[in-house]
């Protein structure tokens, strides 16, 4: 009996023994457990600064150059001299050239008379869009309105101020262009006279910082040379180009962050204006991309951006979407399923497939509407081995 008893116990262990050799061994899998939090889906392109206002003074007649002294850096202040010119003067005066010189003149006061008749729209503009937002903060604190409406109307208020100044600006260089145009008058009427060419000192139009000296050395220059380039460094956009297909998603006022321009600081923006006009790109690959361009005002404080010039790179992130408390999982646990998406969720130490309603993914989660809850486990870059009820072993607990 005891042999007996010792055979059977012998033949037991050995098909236990056996089943364990043979038995599936759970694979090991990284996991994630889902939670909530603010998803925000973006547009990712990098872009460069620009002035808002570049102005290029350029010379008013024909004549001579002395050499400019201003260097591209230099601050200039509204009526400082830039350039010396010294008319050159013809042998006779013809009527041709005087008529051409008068109604030089008179188209320059018709573009004062237009700049000045836009400033007065752009101020009438500004007083509406206050008085508007006056009313949807009396609203607001009634709950008759909801708060996004009156972050668009604050918003409305600060681009129709930045509008009044930039046509200011543009009034001045009007101002500006007439008052060459009559100099140019007098004094040529002048040369014709005496014979002699006077000297005609051409003036900044605007406060700014020189950019570009287009001309330095003396030399007979012709009627409308570009002479300097200048404007306000203060004063800067960045555009970003877009494929047509991400612009159609971008609206004005969506918020942007700047960055990877040479701080480490995240500069905030918002879309002033998606340009309705696409243009045709070449890739670094060699593919011909259709790509629109959105202007982006810099809201940060300007201490923050005061390094930065015109023309300068940056990466922009334009939210095109975002949502609070939202369930979110990594896109590197969901894949293709059908027409649908999907994630393999751990219970009981075994990967189940599990179908997802996932509308909308940023580069690194997508956003669940149905099909996952806070608190489940699902598995990071699933292996083809992973299947539907596979055994699974956990190889760690990484943070969302």
């Amino acid at each position: 009996m005891k042999r007996t008893l010792l055979v059977i116990a012998g033949m037991v262990a050995a098909v236990a023994a056996l089943t364990w050799a043979f038995m599936p061994r759970p694979f090991p899998v990284e996991t994630v457990e889902i939670a909530r939090g603010r998803f925000e889906q973006a547009i990712e392109d990098d872009g460069k600064t620009r002035v808002r206002e570049r102005y290029v003074v350029s010379a008013p007649i024909a004549g001579r150059l002395e050499r400019i002294t201003h260097k591209a850096g230099d601050s200039v202040r509204r009526g400082q001299v830039l350039a010396v010119l010294f008319p050159m003067v013809p042998a006779l005066l013809d009527a041709r050239t005087e008529a051409e010189l008068r109604e030089r003149v008179g188209a320059a006061e018709a573009g004062l008379a237009r700049a000045a008749t836009t400033v007065e729209r752009a101020r009438a503009m500004l007083v509406k869009s206050r008085a508007d937002l006056e009313r949807t903060r009396k609203l607001a604190s009634r709950d008759f309105v909801s708060a996004a409406q009156v972050e668009r109307d604050e918003l409305t208020v600060s681009v129709n101020a930045r509008e009044l100044e930039a046509v200011q600006f543009e009034r001045h260089a009007s101002e500006h262009q007439l008052e060459l145009a009559r100099a140019a008058l007098v004094r040529s009427q002048r040369g014709w006279q005496s014979g002699r060419g006077e000297r005609l000192e051409i003036r900044s139009p605007v406060d700014g910082v020189v950019f570009r000296v287009l001309q330095e050395s003396e030399a007979p220059v012709a009627h409308g040379a570009g002479l300097i380039e200048l404007g306000d460094a203060a004063r800067l956009e960045v555009v970003v180009d877009v494929l047509s297909s991400d612009a159609v998603q971008v609206l004005p006022g969506a918020l942007v962050r700047l960055h990877h321009y040479g701080d480490g600081r995240v500069l905030e923006g918002r879309v002033r204006r998606v340009e309705p006009s696409a243009f045709t790109k070449v890739s670094a690959l060699g593919v011909e991309e259709q790509r629109v361009n959105v202007v982006i005002d810099i809201v940060s404080s300007p201490e923050q951006w005061q390094a930065l010039g015109d023309g300068y790179r940056v990466d922009a992130r334009i939210v095109v979407f975002s949502r609070d408390d939202a369930v979110m999982v990594p896109v590197g646990a969901i894949f293709r399923h059908g027409e649908g998406w999907a994630v393999f969720v751990v219970r009981e130490s075994h990967a189940r497939l599990q179908p997802l309603d996932a509308p909308r993914r940023s580069s690194t989660h997508a956003l669940v509407e149905k099909g996952l809850e806070p608190g489940d486990r699902v598995v990071l870059y699933p292996a083809e081995r992973v299947r539907d009820g596979t055994r699974v072993k956990l190889l760690s607990r990484s943070a969302p």
